[in-house]
């Protein structure tokens, strides 16, 4: 928990912000922003949150109550996504289970997979409309049924590429990049 007060400092320094800046953004006092960058003190309830909305951060990042970087199951989970090949919805399913096992434990989690179920979700919704629209297209004889098959083939590439980039780039010690999302249904 010592490491409370080098974390602020540090997300201070990188907004550019002095000391007396944080602490009247915050409405804080200047001697308690003082205390806790020197880990004299810890910021508690109020002015945690106080701080953390100056730094644009959830109190939770900075508390990390017992959490633990796990680069490798990061990895794993993105990758999990791929499932989707062998089950239908294990795209969502087998993730879902990944986060909510490990949500709480590991940095970043939360909010990654967050992020990922989300678009999971979006991404199942137009993959089954393509294909309905496809089956639909077959049934009708339409003369876009040769077009509609690209749209579902299109989408199960996407969901194949964007798991193993976002995988790669974690290897490669890159934090956290954030799948796009039009809807949010899970925070």
């Amino acid at each position: 928990m010592n490491e409370i007060g080098n974390k602020i400092k540090e997300l201070r320094k990188k907004k550019g912000l002095s000391q007396e800046e944080l602490a009247e953004l915050a409405s804080v006092n200047l001697r308690t922003i003082q205390r806790i960058e020197s880990n004299e003190s810890e910021p508690r309830g109020n002015t945690l949150n106080l701080i953390c909305k100056v730094l644009d951060i959830n109190a939770e990042d900075i508390l990390d109550y017992g959490k633990e970087a796990d680069d490798s199951y990061m990895i794993c989970f993105h990758i999990a996504v791929i499932s989707f090949l062998v089950f239908p919805l294990g795209n969502i399913i087998l993730p879902m289970i990944l986060w909510l096992t490990k949500k709480d434990k590991i940095i970043g989690l939360k909010e990654v997979g967050a992020n990922l179920l989300n678009y999971q979700i979006v991404w199942t919704v137009f993959a089954f409309l393509s294909l309905a629209v496809w089956t639909l297209s077959k049934f009708m004889h339409w003369r876009i049924f040769g077009f509609m098959l690209c749209v579902p083939i299109a989408l199960g590439v996407l969901n194949v590429v964007l798991p193993v980039y976002f995988a790669f780039r974690l290897k490669k010690k890159e934090r956290y990049r954030k799948y796009p999302v039009l809807i949010k249904l899970i925070k």
